[in-house]
């Protein structure tokens, strides 16, 4: 078997602890989603107090988490390809934010009747399913942390950084650079700033030589002063290095 015959579920984990899973396991996970659908941007998938019974899995595109509030919106988590994005709903039934899509997206959904045959079944699967919850709960921490130290050039830095380091796990970023279907007003708002002084700090970020965001697309000029700008250490995400799983 190659990763090939998982098209719905070969990214879950890729570049992480993919390889924590046997290959029963990752046929378990494919046999699970049980419906695919495709959204082009922009549509809310699912909305804050939505009480849900299933699960989505991102399979392609980009998928932003929402909260409104006093008529601002807050972007306060991003998604690639590989994540399940709500998975935390299994346990919640109930969002406290809306699930949007960013461009094309394409999402698989596991019901949570299947889920809790595989949480009374298949302990190592349940594991590893926990653990990609706590890899969110890792960047929600990172998230509130780089809102509080750095200014928004920092915030801006941060965002690229983190997003070019999953991206490559999932083998979608290239050396210097990914994608992005993000507006400056969707930067501003996962960034805590607001558009008209986004489009100072992507200008500034780029007459700097760190990094250009344009036409969609990120290139990284210079990868040091990013992640000096955006004080970035990966470690939080928990790929390659000594907090990797094994």
């Amino acid at each position: 078997m190659t990763e090939r015959d998982y098209p719905l579920t070969r990214r879950f984990l890729q570049g992480r602890s993919r390889e924590a899973l046997s290959e029963r396991e990752k046929g378990i996970l494919e046999d699970l989603v049980e419906d695919v659908e495709r959204f082009t941007a922009p549509h809310v998938i699912l909305e804050r107090g939505d009480v849900v019974n299933r699960s989505t899995i991102l399979i392609e595109g980009m998928i932003a988490r929402i909260i409104a509030q006093d008529g601002k919106r807050h972007i306060v988590a991003l998604h690639v390809p590989g994540d399940f994005v709500d998975l935390h709903a299994f346990a919640l039934k109930r969002l406290d934010h809306d699930v949007v899509s960013i461009g094309t997206v394409q999402v698989g959904y596991v019901t949570h009747q299947s889920l809790n045959r595989v949480l009374e079944t298949e302990p190592n699967l349940s594991r590893i399913l926990w653990y990609s919850t706590l890899l969110d709960a890792a960047m929600h921490r990172e998230w509130i942390l780089k809102l509080e130290l750095l200014d928004a050039d920092g915030r801006l830095a941060h965002l690229c950084a983190e997003l070019w380091h999953r991206l490559d796990f999932v083998g979608m970023a290239g050396e210097n650079g990914f994608a992005l279907p993000l507006t400056q007003k969707e930067l501003s708002d996962a960034c805590g700033t607001t558009s008209i002084h986004m489009n100072r700090v992507v200008r500034k970020l780029r007459e700097s030589g760190i990094v250009d965001i344009s036409r969609g697309q990120v290139t990284i000029l210079d990868r040091a002063a990013l992640e000096r700008v955006g004080r970035f250490d990966a470690s939080y995400l928990y790929g390659d290095g000594p907090l990797k799983l094994t």
